[in-house]
């Protein structure tokens, strides 16, 4: 009978499994990221290890520490983990910083022609027509279907974003560069950057800018965020064609525009305004939604609470002024549901009773046109150079 011999545990195995754990926050392996400091085998199997925290006050050690834990635990021999958390030296959190930056500072990624982040800024003409709503449930909704998708809280005054994708930490600073905190939903694999200038504001404080500070803002959170390789970022604009709407289209070109409105004609009047913007910043338009159209009652018969039509004239409006087709990709009915969603912090898109929801199904049908779409190569990189 031939004896079998058992492996011997070595640190190399602790470092392949310790490659699956991502940082919380950046969400690449801490490997890569050089946070695995130290890795040491004590006879019985027992592992000893150091791993550096980005910063000593880090929102998600809890996290971290269980994920690292788990990870080592599950190699076969390993009987015990003694965890230890530093904290990297100013060194090497600007190691860090030029390794995810790739180098380059304060350069807004998605601007360049490289990126294939497709950049949507939902807008409205007027406040109070769902632009937020919407914008939460599509992030939910492409999140869910499997791409990496940001949220940037645009809109400076009137910020609701973090509320209603149910994000209460901050963002952590690591040096100049900011890691945006990321909406979880228990149940779903779905997540979410998110940043908000709510999130930098003591409680309730109203923000009092003028139009050169916006602009700033605006900057900053393009470019100053760790936004990693994202498939889709939407802003969530303030209603009108402001500071920041202009101030988007001088930034990110290439970013597509969202309307929303509602089916009253007076909204639908001042949608096309926003829409219209695109003719000045030489955007596109990508569509149109319509929110609080027709509330279906018990009885089966639908009440046009605000109207109707309002959608389908903006839309055609804006074909009209643009040149190029801009369709109406949905109609939103007027649902208590978004509501309560929008206060729980779970959009309703992510919600397994809402799966029925006509309102819930409209919002998918919107995400489902926004991910099948791909950003052209033209202008792109591909890395390769003539044979010599």
């Amino acid at each position: 009978m031939v004896a079998v011999t058992e492996k011997t545990l070595n640190p190399d195995d602790i470092r392949t499994a310790l490659a699956g754990v991502k940082d919380p926050e950046i969400r690449r392996p801490i490997t890569e990221l050089g946070m695995v400091d130290r890795v040491e085998v004590l006879p019985g199997g027992v592992v000893d290890l150091t791993v550096l925290l980005t910063i000593a006050g880090c929102p998600l050690r809890e996290t971290l520490t269980n994920d690292v834990t788990a990870a080592v635990r599950a190699v076969p021999g390993v009987s015990e983990v003694r965890l230890t958390l530093g904290v990297m030296t100013d060194e090497q959190r600007t190691q860090l910083r030029e390794n995810l930056r790739g180098g380059a500072t304060r350069e807004i990624p998605f601007a360049q022609p490289s990126s294939r982040t497709r950049v949507y800024a939902i807008a409205s003409g007027k406040g109070g027509v769902g632009k937020s709503t919407v914008t939460v449930n599509l992030a939910a909704a492409l999140a869910a279907k499997g791409l990496s998708v940001g949220v940037l809280d645009a809109d400076i005054y009137g910020f609701s974003i973090p509320r209603m994708l149910g994000v209460t930490g901050n963002p952590t600073r690591v040096d100049d560069m900011i890691l945006p905190p990321v909406a979880r939903w228990e149940g779903s694999p779905a997540e979410v950057k998110v940043i908000s200038v709510g999130m930098f504001v003591e409680g309730n404080t109203p923000v009092v800018w003028r139009g050169p500070m916006l602009h700033r803002a605006l900057q900053q959170f393009l470019a100053d965020v760790f936004w990693g390789d994202l498939d889709v970022l939407l802003l969530d604009l303030p209603p009108g064609t402001g500071d920041v709407a202009i101030s988007v289209g001088q930034l990110i070109p290439s970013t597509e525009i969202l309307v929303v409105t509602t089916p009253q004609q007076a909204a639908a009047e001042v949608a096309e305004r926003a829409g219209a913007i695109a003719l000045q910043t030489r955007q596109k338009v990508a569509g149109v939604v319509e929110n609080m159209s027709g509330m279906t009652l018990p009885d089966g018969t639908v009440l046009d609470v605000f109207g109707s039509g309002g959608g389908e004239q903006v839309a055609n409006s804006l074909t009209q002024l643009t040149g190029h087709e801009v369709p109406l990709l949905a109609q939103v009915p007027l649902d208590p549901a978004l509501r309560v969603a929008g206060d729980t912090g779970r959009p309703l898109v992510l919600r397994p009773e809402a799966a029925d929801s006509p309102a819930a199904q409209a919002l998918n049908t919107v995400a489902g046109n926004l991910a099948a779409r791909t950003k052209p190569l033209a202008g792109v990189s591909l890395g390769i150079s003539p044979r010599r």
